[in-house]
């Protein structure tokens, strides 16, 4: 059986930490800044965790699976 692949558009959007979370970009702050508040852009600009199903899905993207 061949190896499993790794899928592209997933590694390059979301990162795996230390802790095994999933951790991706919060959308809305590309373009278009220049009428959004700064708290707004501010707060687009950290880091969110991926949860429940969404995560096991990129999980399996990934290749990372829960008990490895």
């Amino acid at each position: 059986m061949p190896k499993m692949k790794t899928h592209s558009g997933a590694k390059k959007r979301v990162k795996v930490t230390g802790t095994g979370k999933l951790t991706r970009r919060q959308a809305g702050k590309r373009h278009l800044n220049e009428h959004k508040p700064t708290t707004r852009t501010r707060r687009l600009s950290t880091d969110k965790a991926l949860e429940g199903t969404d995560a096991q899905k990129m999980r399996k993207l990934l290749g990372k699976m829960k008990g490895r």
